[in-house]
Order: structure tokens, then sequence, then C-alpha cells
């Protein structure tokens, strides 16, 4: 076997490595034989140089192989959604609940949020009592009795991941087409789901700013879940400006539980439905995407989306009596704050990351991994691309519990929203669709 040098070296001069040679090297971290320092600047050699295709697929069987993998034996499709991040991204909490009333079981592992986007454990664990600290056998029992689970990974799920995370994110490194693609589907194949459908977010509020970019990497993700026997497809999304209106952790549960009643932003429901659309159609629930809406717009308006979700809640310790009136929602911070316009005019720009970073310092994010949440502050935005505001106008409505906390943030929001005499047209939310 090579030295960690000599695998280093090899790699920073652009030479492909062999899957043995990987192997060692990774499994030399996870087990403490190979420093962070040697890591860092593998993963340092990779983001310049990065991995071909076969290395890129074999990285991940590697990181899958470092820890448990799960075993699905719930006596239904298995199915999960992933997105890459964004600004007021809420889309796994009727989606969740939406498929399952269709009769797929969806065994989502997610993560925690760290600066301008949230996360979706967080925002779950918004609601009083819900826990997504699961072990593998409650995750299994809850998947095979209610066909739905949200929880975050265990000690022993793709270890190798959760260490080269921690080195990519202070080392720079997390941009990364390849290094993305592992990370993600790493988790994913451990999972042990059969259908994987991806939301790869583009514009200003995401990892991919660049269309062509975000299409790589759906590509990439692509082409290591066939190669593991996956069923993949992508949709490339908008984020060019926040999704919904709502972006805190308890504001967007209640945007959540808006649209499973069948109400909710008008881009919030079209992801929604575009995502399980596709997700029905890959498990061959429905024939097409038409007849797959259809079954969605029913689940939604009769109710059982809803039910579905009060029920994932219950299960996992929530007190989901809280939405059962039909005006029942998470109470939101103790103070408001409104923004407006200071003229008239088309709304051109709404800056995500400095919504996103606002939020975050307002108590609803985290700057550093130790940070505390306070899941009740937030805002909601009450205009989008394209347009037309008068003078004045409410733009945007700021949720807080201290003032130190509002100073903090206001700088971020000031110019948030960028007002202009010229018209444009609004971003087209969904983009493009990938299919294996």
């Amino acid at each position: 076997m090579m030295l960690p040098y000599e695998i280093i070296f090899k790699k920073r001069n652009g030479q492909s490595l062999e899957r043995a040679i990987l192997e060692e090297f990774v499994q030399g971290f996870v087990e403490g034989r190979i420093p962070d320092y040697q890591m860092a600047a593998f993963l340092m050699a990779v983001y310049f140089r990065g991995l071909t295709a076969d290395e890129t697929t074999a990285l991940t069987e590697i990181m899958v192989g470092s820890g448990q993998r799960l075993r699905l034996d719930c006596g239904r499709e298995t199915v999960d959604k992933h997105s890459t991040g964004g600004v007021g991204d809420k889309i796994s909490f009727p989606l969740v609940p939406l498929l399952a009333s269709c009769g797929l079981a969806v065994p989502m592992i997610s993560g925690r949020g760290l600066g301008h986007t949230g996360g979706t454990l967080d925002k779950f664990e918004a609601i009083p009592g819900l826990t997504t600290d699961l072990t593998v056998a409650r995750f299994l029992d809850q998947l095979s009795e209610i066909g739905m689970v949200i929880a975050g990974q265990t000690h022993d799920f793709v270890p190798a991941d959760k260490k080269m995370y921690a080195l990519r994110d202070v080392t720079a490194t997390v941009d990364s087409i390849p290094l993305i693609a592992a990370s993600i589907m790493s988790k994913k194949i451990a999972e042990g789901v059969r259908h994987l459908v991806l939301d790869v977010k583009t514009g200003a509020g995401a990892f991919m700013t660049e269309q062509a970019d975000a299409e790589a990497l759906a590509r990439t993700m692509i082409s290591i879940g066939m190669a593991c026997g996956l069923n993949m497809r992508a949709l490339i999304t908008d984020m060019s400006q926040p999704l919904g209106q709502a972006v805190g952790n308890a504001l967007e549960i209640n945007e959540s539980v808006d649209v499973l009643r069948g109400r909710g932003p008008a881009d919030v429901r079209a992801v929604t439905l575009a995502l399980c659309s596709q997700a029905l159609v890959m498990a061959r629930v429905c024939s097409d995407l038409e007849q797959a809406e259809k079954m969605l717009l029913e689940k939604l308006t009769n109710g059982q989306a809803l039910s579905r979700f009060l029920e994932l809640i219950n299960a996992q310790g929530g007190q989901a009596a809280i939405f059962e009136p039909e005006q029942g929602y998470l109470p939101a911070a103790r103070y408001q704050h409104v923004l407006t316009s200071t003229r008239s005019g088309y709304v051109t720009r709404v800056r995500p990351k400095e919504i996103g970073l606002a939020v975050a310092l307002l108590g609803g994010g985290r700057m550093r991994t130790t940070d505390t949440i306070d899941p009740s502050v937030g805002l909601t935005i009450h205009v989008k691309c394209g347009e037309y505001v008068q003078a004045q106008a409410e733009l945007m409505v700021i949720y807080y519990n201290h003032e130190d906390r509002l100073d903090q943030a206001r700088p971020y929001l000031t110019n948030a929203v960028t007002i202009q005499d010229e018209p444009v047209s609004s971003p087209i939310l969904i983009k493009n669709v990938i299919a294996s």
C-alpha cells in the first residue's frame, strides 16, 4: 500500500487512485491512523484536481462501508428526497406525509443547519416534545408501523462522512462537486432506499450558484446512485430568492402545515407537488406525472396528508394537538418589527443569503456548531421578485426576542430587497428535470 504522503502527492498531481488505495486511506482516517492534517491536504487536492467518475463512486461506497447500512423491510416501496439546501426550504415536511399517504415508505435521515441555511432537524424539533434522536431499532420500527421517519444520523452511520465533513467545513473544501456528491449519496445509499429524488438548488442562496454547476452535481449524484442500484431523478430548482414566505424554524413548520391544509405559498406547493409526483412515478404508484399530481391534490384536499403529518409528530414524541385546530400554529417570538419599502417600483432581488444570515443572528440558526437555537424567531417575507410595490409597502415582518439580536440582524435585512424602476421577470421555479 502507498504511504499517506504518496496518496496526497499523487492526487495533488492530478493522477487517479485505485479503489484499494482510497479505501485504506479513508479507513485509516476513520480509525485514527491517518491524522487530520493529511486528510485535510487530500481534500484540498481533490478540491483543485477533482475525482474521476470511478473514483467518486468508489469513495462513496467506501464511505458507506465505514459504518452501518440499514436493511429496510417494511412491506412498502421505499423513497426519499434530498435537497442541497437553501433559505426557506421546508419541503421535507409536506413531502414526507404526502408520499406516506400515497402508500410509500419514507425513511428520511436529515441534518442540522449551519450558516445561512436552516436544518431539517432543527425545524422539526421546534415542535415541543419532538425528538429526532432515534436508535436504529426505533427508526426501523417506526418505519414499519407508520411508513415514515425524519431523524438524524446515529453514531455508526457513515462515520467517514461525519469526520470528513467536519474537516471540509473548516478547510474551505465544502463546495467541491465530487465531495458534495459522495457525502450526500453515501448517506442515502446507507439509508437503504430504493428510489431517490433530488432537489438540487441553484441561485444566490444555494451552494451551486450557477445552473450548469447544479446540473453537473445532479448528474454526478445520479451516476453514483445508478451504480449502486438506486432509481434516481433530479429537479434543478430556483434558490435566487427564499422559498415561500417563512424563514425560521417554527415559522417554517407553520407554513408547512398550511401547505398540508391545502393552502400555503404557491412556490412551496409547486416544488412539493413536483418532487412528490416524480417519486410516485419512479415507484410506479402512478403511470404519469398528471395522474400523480391528481392523487396528491386529493390527499391535500381530503386531509389525509395532514393527518399523516400529525401521526408522524406523535410517533416522535411531539405535541401534534397544537395543529389540530384549523388555526393551530406554533407560537412566534414575542416582538415584531416591520420593514417597509422606501420607494415604489419593481422588486428585482430578494437576497436569500443575507436573509438566512439575519435569521441565524436573530438566534434561529448557528454560526458555530455549538450555538443554541431559538426556534421561535425568524421572519416572513411578503414580496417576490418581479412584483410591483408601493412606497411604504410591507416587505417583511421580523420576529425576535432580544433587541440586541435585532440590532445584529438589521444590517443584513436593510438592503435584502432591491426595488428599481424597470420590471424584471419572475425566476423560473423548476429549471430542469434530469432522469437516470
